[in-house]
């Protein structure tokens, strides 16, 4: 299925990619939330397609995950609270399973990924984090999320530190924390990230914690 533009004033406009579903209309599928970098931010969706999932599944159509790429307008940051209108409506509106919503985003994104999940840690079944940073005072709040993070050894942009920082910090609570550095990628360490069928397989180990009432 073709990604769709989607129109949202509550919160960001957004691509969505479907995958074809040949089965009980009731099947819900596993959903990635991705977050671009500061270059795709503006008003045009085509721009998000540029590197990052929302390109990889225009290239893949059988992509077996729900992909929700929204698009950060020019000037601004990733906002947890829009994403969370988001995530609310998307998960209303598409067969989305909520127990297997999973979080990545690169470079701004990558900021992204880490504020959120610190902020909302209960929605998501596992974050991974590219080229970014995060607050290592509220790592404890991503001590139970299942955390798989990357970063190129010669980052000039966003230093490798920033994500050396948070790993410290997640060992620190015995988080359950994967970190992957490549040893000769400078800030383009995404692409051969999504370009890796192992993260994925990695995403579909879990499911997110139940909340207990």
């Amino acid at each position: 299925m073709p990604l769709q533009k989607v129109i949202h004033s509550d919160s960001y406009n957004y691509l969505l990619f479907e995958p074809d579903c040949n089965e009980a209309k009731e099947q819900l599928f596993p959903t990635i939330l991705f977050l671009h970098g500061a270059v795709e931010r503006g008003s045009n969706l085509d721009d998000v397609k540029r590197q990052g999932l929302a390109k990889i599944v225009e290239e893949q159509p059988d992509f077996p995950f729900i992909v929700i790429s929204p698009q950060c307008p020019r000037g601004e940051y990733w906002s947890v609270e829009r994403l969370s209108v988001l995530l609310d409506e998307a998960i209303a509106s598409y067969p989305i399973d909520p127990n297997q919503v999973y979080l990545t985003g690169l470079s701004m994104g990558g900021y992204g990924t880490w504020h959120l999940a610190a902020a909302q840690p209960q929605r998501f079944a596992a974050i991974a984090p590219i080229c970014g940073g995060g607050n290592p005072q509220v790592a404890h709040n991503l001590k139970n999320l299942p955390i798989w993070t990357f970063h190129g050894a010669k980052d000039n942009v966003v230093p490798l530190s920033e994500s050396e920082i948070m790993v410290s910090a997640l060992k620190a609570h015995d988080a359950n924390v994967k970190f992957t550095v490549y040893p000769e990628a400078a800030h383009d360490s995404w692409t051969q990230t999504y370009n890796n069928p192992e993260l994925y397989k990695w995403f579909l180990q879990y499911q997110r914690e139940l909340d207990v009432d």
